[in-house]
């Protein structure tokens, strides 16, 4: 054992930095998920290289993407979701649409093929389900019309995950997609179509020995995992992505009466994998990359954040909100998600991807997640011009940045007051002269 002790020390400082950083993004009021990433990006190979290999990471990180799929499958609401079901999937419909032709110019541009233009579009389509939710529970819009439209968007995103995952694992580089893998993709479509359809009608489906599972963690734990693994196997065996049967499995088990004790048991387990997720997202971060191509990453993380929340906006107030509450959930899903970083990794693995276009990927998600707290600061300044009492969406941004107008107007007259000085020094010396 005493062979294994500088392993042990390297994941107890990982662990260590990684806390740290979640409480201190806690500590800000915003995601801890913003600060796992940083962390990875601190011990990173191109930083303080604490951790210079990443090899060991990846499995921990598929893991805990499988479980996380599994454990929404369990929370989604699909009945609330069927009922939202046109709005939200006319706004992912938007979202991928837009998102499509701005990458389209792009690839035009520097003269991408057609399958990378396609996945980065589907990349910065999605956006983070952990930061939007944090964020409608801070602001305390969860439960509200907003609220639920923005959830049903998150679950039409992690619904549309799913063909195009399957279509990433059966296409790639110069493989074209078959028949049968065709037949297998709209099969897998549409039996889950019918099984949302089933699962979203009222009442309960019993769990196999259910009066023996409840009541203990340990076998509930189990339960769960085994459900979720072997729906995963069984899914990937059928040619299809294991991440599909975890999600398959997360439904079926949030139909049925163990619903609440699975979640309950599942959460912590999975949620030490996903820390390792997003600290492995920060390790694969290419500083030097960043450095080397500083002009079109920041082109890109400015773009795909402006555009993508100016769209948003547009999509959401077409669908029917307020000019406010468009506002406010287009910065809420402005970020790109946690989900990108999968569909980069076998994007890359698939040879949809090459290495410029998977680090220009990595480097546009992980940024956009870092900058997403002033994202979240514009939401928060004008939910409190909306609370108190602003409906407007023009005069609550002036209620918002009140206080920053306040020092521009200030500025501004400075400057012109230095200005006059300037001139009437300049007039005086030129009459003395």
């Amino acid at each position: 054992m005493e062979e294994r002790l500088p392993e042990l020390l390297a994941i107890a400082i990982v662990a260590l930095v990684a806390i740290s950083m979640g409480l201190l993004l806690v500590r800000l009021k915003q995601p801890p998920i913003v600060g796992y990433i940083l962390a990875g990006v601190m011990l990173g190979p191109t930083v303080l290289g604490f951790v210079p290999q990443v090899a060991s990471i990846p499995l921990m990180a598929e893991l805990g993407v499988l479980l996380l799929l599994f454990v929404i499958g369990m929370e989604i609401s699909l009945r609330a979701f069927i009922l939202d079901l046109k709005p939200a999937v006319l706004t992912v419909l938007g979202q991928a649409t837009g998102a499509l032709i701005v990458m389209a110019v792009f690839g035009w541009a520097l003269a991408w093929p057609i399958a990378q233009v396609l996945l980065l579009a589907f990349i910065i389509t999605l956006s983070s389900t952990a930061v939007a939710l944090k964020t409608l529970e801070d602001i305390g819009e969860l439960r509200t019309d907003m609220g639920r439209l923005v959830v049903a968007v998150m679950i039409a995103q992690d619904i549309a995950i799913v063909p195009i995952l399957i279509l990433l694992k059966t296409t790639g580089g110069d493989h074209a997609l078959d028949v049968v893998e065709l037949v297998i993709l709209l099969s897998a479509m549409i039996g889950l179509g019918i099984l949302i359809a089933y699962l979203g009608k009222p009442g309960k489906l019993k769990f196999p020995f259910f009066k023996h599972l409840t009541g203990s963690v340990e076998l509930v734990t189990l339960a769960g995992l085994t459900i979720c693994f072997t729906s995963a196997t069984f899914s990937g065996m059928l040619g299809l992505s294991p991440i599909y049967g975890a999600f398959v499995a997360g439904l079926y088990v949030g139909k049925t009466n163990l619903r609440s004790e699975a979640i309950r048991a599942m959460q912590p387990i999975q949620g030490v994998l996903m820390v390792m997720f997003f600290v492995a997202i920060g390790l694969l971060l290419d500083m030097s990359y960043i450095s080397a191509n500083l002009g079109l990453v920041t082109l890109f993380v400015l773009g795909v954040l402006i555009f993508k929340s100016l769209a948003n906006v547009l999509i959401l107030r077409s669908v029917g909100m307020s000019w406010m509450d468009a506002y406010q959930a287009g910065l809420i899903m402005g970020q790109i998600g946690e989900f990108s970083f999968v569909l980069a990794g076998i994007g890359i693995a698939s040879q949809v991807l090459d290495q410029n276009g998977y680090k220009l990927a990595i480097s546009v998600i992980v940024l956009s997640l870092l900058l997403s707290p002033l994202w979240m600061s514009a939401v928060r300044r004008v939910h409190r011009a909306a609370e108190a009492g602003v409906a407007n969406l023009r005069n609550a941004l002036a209620y918002a940045y009140a206080v920053e107008r306040s020092e521009l107007s200030r500025a501004h007259s400075a400057l012109l007051t230095g200005a006059k000085l300037a001139d009437r020094t300049v007039a005086q010396g030129r009459i003395l002269s």
